[in-house]
């Protein structure tokens, strides 16, 4: 029964902590550069390239948690998959040109030192990486691996949830230096969900080679 349920509580779930996302984007619009974030990153926003990567990350990434989930809807995938593949070319393009490049420009300036800089460094090479694999394979006509790709690029794209509540949890619980969790919350907010979508892909997949 409870299995029967879950998607539904996932879903809102997703479309919660979207919304929290949502918000965090909101604070920046108009054009700010003292709220939020950025006011522990008042030495390098006055960079122009950083300032024209922060923004561009902002402001586009947030259409990638609509994007995504239309692409892992069935009922969507079922009974309009023109809605499916043009959402699908649109996450592709904004990640590829926008959200990626410009988050591995950040990873540079990234707070934590090296440590959480290796890590986002890591994650915007393997999120785009992964999202041009699915990309790639689906011109293949390469469907399964096409599937498996698309489903790391997502858990990829939720790190920008995982990251603020494993960041949260750390905190609450654990009561770090702030630098020190957020050196944890960077490495664990993707290698987590990178764990999941590999489970993800096993039970999903194995079932089909049976």
């Amino acid at each position: 029964m409870w299995l029967k349920y879950s998607k539904y509580f996932l879903w809102l779930a997703y479309a919660y902590f979207s919304y929290l996302l949502f918000l965090i984007t909101l604070q920046y619009i108009p054009y700010h550069t003292d709220v939020a974030f950025l006011r522990i990153k008042q030495d390098v926003i006055v960079l122009n390239h950083y300032k024209v990567a922060f923004f561009t990350h902002v402001y586009t990434s947030i259409f990638l948690m609509v994007f995504g989930a239309i692409q892992f809807s069935k009922y969507i995938q079922k009974n309009y998959i023109k809605l499916h593949r043009v959402s699908g070319r649109l996450y592709v393009a904004i990640l590829l040109l926008l959200s990626g490049p410009s988050g591995l420009i950040m990873s540079y300036y990234a707070n934590g030192g090296l440590v959480a800089q290796i890590s986002f460094l890591l994650l915007s090479s393997f999120w785009m990486l992964f999202t041009f694999l699915s990309f790639y394979f689906i011109l293949k006509r390469q469907v399964v691996k096409h599937q498996k790709f698309a489903i790391r690029s997502f858990a990829l794209t939720l790190s920008a949830i995982s990251l603020r509540l494993f960041k949260y949890l750390l905190v609450l619980f654990f009561e770090p230096f702030p630098m020190d969790a957020y050196r944890i919350a960077a490495w664990s907010g993707w290698t987590f969900n990178l764990l999941i979508a590999k489970l993800i892909i096993y039970y999903k997949f194995s079932r089909i080679s049976k």
